[in-house]
């Protein structure tokens, strides 16, 4: 778009000149107002292009300033014509504005009170404490590591969620890990394999697909060589085998051709510019003996390090039989990610991202009842998946059974992400999602790694201030008993297992 916007510049430059030429110059006085307003678009042009602020108007020299014009000049025209603070797919305009605030550490408070649906069929609330306290001013974090792990690992509370290189653009990943680096807080690879940009010092968690991008052979199989050769970098902190996904469960993930280059085909051993569409099931395993042992067995090649699954609650009763094969082989994953049916991706047919899978509130609430029931909660953490975004969705996911939260879309609106729904095109217009150079050349680096970093900071900060407000100095004592909606979440658990589920849900 830059190389367009220049080009159509000096085309009009020398088009005007041609005009003043024919028609004599001291005839075509308009033309020299032409060449100054033609001057200023140069300039303006010119310094869009070299800014790094804005990716937008970087992409977009000039148009793109109007996008920015209509939200700060006319916020009443954004509010009566075109979308209102409270609309908005998936994610509303305040909470986008929210997590663009916090990510430009800027003030983040919200003006004329409530604008939500106070008191609704789906309204959730935290009950605040008269004897509010201070929780110290550090990140909050949770050991993750059962008693078969050798290298345990202190999580942040709050991490960033699998996107693979591929989805995302190699501008992006470096972003996410170098931001993660300075808060000090996970990035997960996703199941693209571990690219270079993944590499920038930040601690990585590695997501195994169904198709072992980066420990695969010449047939797709896992390859435990490979495994244990990436297993073993130091910036491999966890490892999670991902079973399904919130977004397309029961469906392989998705890699369209365009956005599957040389380099990420390298990666991933594939061949370029194929639309790529991962396994829906894994071949290492077929049944739940088969899946504890495969567990154990990565957990052993990885040095001890934690190893988790990661899934989306679909047939209930598979899962309990997943918690008894655990009890059985007295062997099991060091966390479970639980991610709900409203996850975000890239790519995915619409029947399965709309209409497939337990959201997460309920399929929280099942597996933490069905970790107490058999005695394995204190050994397995549960990582929460699924529009978390602000600080308040990360004190619920706690509430209701979560040690942690990962948040995908939250960390890509802090890179600049205007969720333009074009993820699957390649067209993504902030350079976040798009394997199309000349859009990722529109994230800096260095400016988006701040505001990742200063996302998270801010974000953790306003955890503090829920819990504290609820009386809590720690998310770890958090309960459903701490939600307005609590009575209505142990009923929902004592459906599952009416024996076991007492009050302490």
């Amino acid at each position: 778009m830059r190389k367009l916007f220049f080009i159509s510049i000096i085309s009009l430059f020398l088009l005007t000149f041609l005009l003043m030429w024919f028609y004599e110059f001291r005839e075509f006085r308009f033309g020299y107002l032409v060449l100054a307003i033609l001057a200023g678009l140069t300039f303006l042009g010119v310094y869009d292009s070299l800014q790094k602020k804005h990716a937008i108007r970087r992409n977009f020299p000039v148009i793109g300033n109007f996008r920015y014009m209509l939200e700060s000049i006319s916020p009443e025209i954004q509010q009566y014509f075109i979308e209102s603070n409270t609309d908005g797919r998936p994610f509303s305009r305040n909470l986008r504005a929210l997590a663009y605030r916090r990510a430009k550490n800027v003030n983040d408070t919200h003006p004329f009170g409530t604008q939500g649906d106070i008191g609704g069929e789906d309204y959730t609330a935290l009950r605040h404490s008269i004897y509010a306290v201070h929780p110290k001013e550090e990140d909050i974090r949770i050991t993750i590591g059962s008693k078969f792990c050798t290298q345990p690992y202190s999580s942040s509370i709050l991490n960033i969620s699998a996107m693979s290189f591929g989805s995302l653009s190699s501008n992006a990943i470096s972003a996410l890990n170098r931001g993660a680096k300075k808060g000090n807080f996970l990035h997960n690879t996703g199941e693209g394999g571990i690219a270079s940009y993944h590499l920038d010092g930040g601690d990585i968690c590695w997501q195994i697909g169904t198709g072992y991008f980066g420990c695969r052979d010449e047939s797709g199989q896992f390859s435990p060589t490979d495994f244990k050769e990436k297993a073993s970098l130091p910036q491999v902190k966890m490892i999670e085998l991902k079973l399904s996904q919130g977004a397309k469960p029961g469906h392989g993930g998705v890699l369209p051709g365009v956005k599957n280059t040389p380099e990420i085909a390298k990666i991933r051993s594939l061949k370029p510019e194929t639309t790529v569409l991962s396994p829906p099931a894994h071949t290492a395993f077929s049944n739940p003996q088969e899946m504890i042992q495969f567990i154990e067995k990565l957990r052993e090649l990885a040095g001890g390090k934690p190893v988790g699954i990661k899934l989306c609650i679909g047939r209930t009763e598979e899962f309990i039989e997943l918690c008894k094969e655990m009890v059985s082989q007295e062997n099991w994953p060091d966390f479970i990610t639980i991610d709900g049916a409203e996850g975000g991706t890239g790519a995915a047919p619409l029947e399965f991202s709309d209409s497939v899978g337990l959201p997460l509130e309920p399929a929280l609430i099942f597996v933490k009842a069905a970790l107490e029931k058999f005695n394995l909660k204190d050994e397995i953490k549960l990582i929460a998946s699924g529009k978390v975004i602000s600080a308040f969705s990360i004190v619920k996911n706690i509430a209701l059974g979560a040690d942690i939260c990962n948040s995908a879309r939250g960390f890509m609106f802090s890179l600049g992400c205007i969720q333009a729904l074009r993820c699957n095109s390649n067209d993504c217009p902030t350079g976040v999602a798009t394997q199309n150079r000349s859009l990722a050349k529109g994230l800096v680096v260095t400016d988006k790694a701040e505001r990742v970093f200063n996302f998270h900071q801010n974000t953790i900060e306003a955890v503090r201030e829920l819990i504290g407000a609820a009386g809590h100095e720690h998310t770890d004592t958090l309960s459903v008993h701490d939600l307005v909606k609590g009575d209505e979440m142990i009923k929902l658990a004592n459906r599952y297992f009416p024996d076991t589920v007492n009050t302490q849900v």
